[in-house]
């Protein structure tokens, strides 16, 4: 790190925790996001100013008006241009160093494949089963640590799928792809604005201390809030030997 890093990371170096080295793995990571709507504007935010040095961030949308009530990566003047160039231009303005590569597009389980090996950490912010089955299938598959966030109405829940922990379930063993699942989109449901900022900012902690090597990580738990009440609720998840994604991959090693 030069003199500018480390004043401008000095109060994580402050942190016996983090320290030099740990803000020096940081700085050497990539975090793969999947989404840039409420729960990827702030997690691409806080890992930008945190430092991550590279970003990939996937999300074929556009800004909308509605958008704005709750996507804080993204601005007024900035509706109708892509998600993840928004988001770029966000971590740019704070932090010009890190290097965000906005990719326009709807990944498919083979485009996830690829991405998710060249990654340190994935954070899936989007917002439907489909995607969360293939991210996790490709997390699984390369033995990458995946940070999972939902969150519409008032609730909202939050994990992290890490299969390299010889217990810990991905996310099928928790969803089933096989099982049918109601979809709920904010369009139809409605969200509370501060609640994706809530859940999204603690995903990006999640995968800040992944990646820093530091701390806990929600493994095998899974933590529910209703921001009614601003109540947290845990569940602990085991890993479920017939799981049709991560039952088999567990014997072979982990490819790329």
């Amino acid at each position: 790190m030069d003199d500018v890093q480390l004043l401008r990371y000095s109060r994580h170096i402050l942190l016996d925790e983090i320290g030099v080295e740990g803000q020096q793995r940081l700085l050497a990571s990539h975090a793969l996001v999947i989404g840039a709507g409420g729960l990827g504007s702030p997690v691409a935010l806080y890992l930008g100013t945190a430092g991550v040095g590279r970003i990939t961030i996937v999300d074929h949308d556009r800004v909308d008006l509605t958008n704005l009530q709750r996507q804080i990566a993204h601005n007024l003047a900035r509706v109708g241009t892509p998600k993840a160039s928004s988001a770029q231009a966000s971590i740019a303005a704070i932090n010009p160093d890190v290097q965000v590569l906005p990719l326009i597009e709807r990944a498919d389980a083979a485009r996830l494949d690829a991405l998710v090996r060249d990654a340190d950490v994935v954070l899936d912010c989007s917002d439907n089963f489909a995607t969360r089955q293939a991210v996790n299938a490709a997390c699984v598959a390369h033995r990458k640590p995946l940070v999972s966030g939902a969150a519409i109405g008032f609730d909202g829940q939050i994990s992290v799928y890490d299969t390299r922990l010889p217990d810990a379930p991905c996310y099928a063993c928790l969803f089933p792809p096989e099982a049918t699942y109601e979809e709920v989109r904010c369009a139809t449901m409605g969200v509370f604005a501060p609640l994706v900022g809530i859940i999204g900012t603690v995903q990006a902690a999640e995968a800040l201390k992944l990646l820093a090597g530091i701390g806990m990580s929600l493994a095998g738990r899974l933590q529910m809030l209703d921001a009614r009440t601003m109540e947290w609720n845990e569940v602990r998840l085991s890993r479920q030997p017939q799981c049709s994604v991560c039952a088999a991959s567990r014997a072979a090693p982990a490819s790329g």
